[in-house]
């Protein structure tokens, strides 16, 4: 299962690019937040990458779950959240952000603000809640400032779980294993496997006719890739992604 370490790791990642960004102003951020939990009457929630916080802004779907009298905390994984869902509904909140932050990565950047990700969770209590989420980027569309997330009851079923939606051209795509190609090369997959399968370096070197070194520096890539910190992680969440 997917444990707080991965959040853990993403953070850092996120975090870590936006030091350098110019910043826009926090102030038009929280109001639009505010204005959409009241006209939406959801939950709105701002995370600031830079400085590791999120905002909690309540409608009233917030008393429904039991969280209306949250305003802030300090992470960006809205832990709050984290905490109604089970297990397997926070592996799929993690699996599908990190597959949407790799989709953006091959979007051109002045195109990326018109993504968004959507999902279906389910909480502890069996409620269906309709999850959305944007990021706001600096003002040369460089780095990611802030992440918005709104969640609201489902009020429409759809078949799948994450989708990555133009809001331009209304086209969505499914985030399902297959997207997974635009994380993990098929080099990286075999190496996987091995990994999983309990071979070392040496001998994964010799399986595939590659040096030690070239594959060091693969699971130094997939690491990185999937943001964990060892290979049991990495094994863990390739599994439960699909990757292997």
């Amino acid at each position: 299962m997917i444990n707080n370490n991965h959040f853990e790791e993403l953070n850092h990642l996120l975090k870590e690019q936006v030091n350098q960004a110019e910043r826009v102003d926090d102030i038009y951020v929280y109001q639009y937040a505010e204005f959409l939990a009241r006209i939406e009457n959801a939950i709105v929630i701002v995370s600031d990458l830079s400085k590791g916080k999120s905002r909690f802004f309540t409608g009233e779907f917030a008393k429904r779950i039991g969280i209306e009298t949250y305003s802030s905390e300090n992470s960006i994984w809205e832990e709050e959240i984290l905490a109604l869902l089970p297990l397997e509904g926070q592996d799929e909140k993690f699996i599908s952000e990190l597959r949407f932050f790799h989709y953006l990565q091959r979007i051109p950047k002045n195109k990326r603000h018109e993504f968004f990700l959507m999902s279906k969770l389910r909480l502890k209590n069996s409620i269906d809640i309709l999850h959305r989420m944007y990021y706001i980027y600096d003002v040369e569309m460089e780095k990611v400032l802030y992440a918005v997330c709104i969640y609201s009851p489902l009020i429409f079923d759809f078949t799948g779980k994450s989708f990555i939606v133009n809001s331009t051209t209304g086209i969505k795509d499914e985030l399902t294993s297959a997207s997974n190609d635009t994380i993990i090369s098929k080099r990286q997959r075999q190496i996987l496997q091995l990994i999983a399968s309990g071979k070392t370096s040496m001998e994964i070197a010799k399986a595939l006719n590659i040096s030690k070194n070239t594959v060091s520096r693969h699971r130094q890539e997939i690491l990185a890739k999937l943001h964990v910190r060892n290979s049991i992680d990495a094994c863990g969440i390739a599994r439960s992604m699909g990757i292997i």
